[in-house]
């Protein structure tokens, strides 16, 4: 799993396990063992702060364990002069579609991307489908007066489905804000479309948040300004992988499945003016750690670059690029939390995880954040 938001479309029961404390296996025969924590379903966040710069922050010295309650209006003074603050650009497509099958049952879908087709034939799109289906099987989706088929043209080896719409069918229209699981919505609600998009979101290509952006809206953006603290773009569109349950196989290879991002020379260049003026990097989010450690060159500086990643950073990862990070609360045995682990160390992280429950904070998409110095 990587991205910001870990949506467990595939196995809800395993996350809700982790959740309760359910006891597993060893950690010799499950690495991803240490990396589980007990949490309170109560402290999942079902609604965001009132204000995106609002919610709780936790700010943990990763040098001494250190920890302060501050929130998140409280960056322009817990950060510097002359950092750069990086956050990622990517906006979430409307990629949940609501409706049926055509012989009965609720289904619902969200589309991971769209397949290459030639003009004017049918327009085919990668999807998860909850309910069962197999190829041939007739869906219905539907929201407010418009209605679109679709059939389930073929069943993928991860459990993903190919759905075929007509010649210039436009599902995403019909679609919306794909909010995880762990968000209890029977309909989405008014203002789920804004705060499930970060303020700067302008390239289209994500199936979830990189959450820890949603904490910035304009006038703290504009508060880092005239602190001095410079601001730089990158991309990652956050993928499939974000809801599949990270593997023991996954520790072994030392990859993470493959998202696509891009590192713009002018982002590139604020690296640059930041490490000559000796300011830190501090990524906002997972996400945009992964594009600017992808990205590392030499003096801890970046190369512009766009492709694809598979870069799984975990304990034992050398960070060359980033210095302080921004991020939400993750899901247990997550890539996510693991990232975070590296970064700070396992049992710091859990111990901060620990306190920050203690203290009432609200985790995952919609909760508050920490701040890792």
């Amino acid at each position: 799993m990587s991205g910001e938001d870990e949506i467990v479309q595939e196995d809800p029961d395993r996350a809700g396990a982790a959740m309760a404390g359910v006891p597993r296996e060893s950690a010799a025969s499950d690495p991803l063992a240490a990396f589980d924590y007990a949490l309170d379903p109560a402290r999942i966040a079902q609604h965001p702060a009132a204000e995106r710069d609002g919610a709780r922050l936790l700010v943990l010295d990763r040098a001494s364990g250190a920890l302060a309650h501050r929130t998140v209006r409280d960056l322009p003074e817990l950060l510097s002069p002359g950092d750069l603050l990086v956050v990622n650009a990517t906006r979430v497509l409307p990629a949940r579609l609501r409706g049926r099958a055509a012989s009965g049952g609720v289904r619902e879908a969200l589309l991971l991307g769209e397949l290459p087709h030639a003009p004017d034939t049918d327009r085919r799109f990668r999807a998860l489908v909850r309910g069962r289906v197999r190829p041939g099987s007739k869906l219905v989706f539907e929201r407010r007066d418009e209605r679109l088929e679709a059939e389930v043209a073929a069943r993928g080896v991860e459990g993903e489905v190919e759905l075929r719409f007509a010649p210039g069918a436009q599902p995403y229209a019909l679609g919306e804000t794909p909010l995880p699981p762990y968000i209890r919505r029977e309909a989405p609600e008014p203002g789920d479309a804004e705060r499930y998009q970060t303020v700067f979101a302008r390239v289209p290509g994500s199936v979830a948040a990189p959450t820890a952006g949603l904490h910035l809206g304009e006038g703290l953006l504009g508060a880092l300004a005239r602190r001095g603290i410079e601001l730089a773009e990158v991309v990652l569109h956050v993928g499939e992988g974000t809801f599949r349950p990270l593997r023991a196989a996954d520790l072994e290879t030392g990859l993470l499945h493959a998202e696509a991002f891009e590192l713009t020379q002018s982002a590139a260049d604020a690296v640059v003016r930041a490490r000559g003026r000796g300011g830190r990097v501090v990524a906002v989010g997972t996400t945009t750690a992964r594009v600017l450690e992808s990205c590392a060159a030499q003096a801890g500086s970046v190369e512009a670059r766009r492709g694809e990643t598979r870069l799984f950073l975990r304990p034992g990862s050398r960070f060359r690029v980033v210095d302080a990070l921004l991020t939400n609360f993750h899901l247990p045995r997550s890539s996510l939390l693991l990232l975070v682990a590296a970064f700070a160390g396992r049992e710091r992280v859990l111990t901060t995880y620990a306190a920050a429950q203690a203290a009432g904070y609200r985790f995952y998409s919609f909760g508050d954040a920490m701040l890792v110095l």
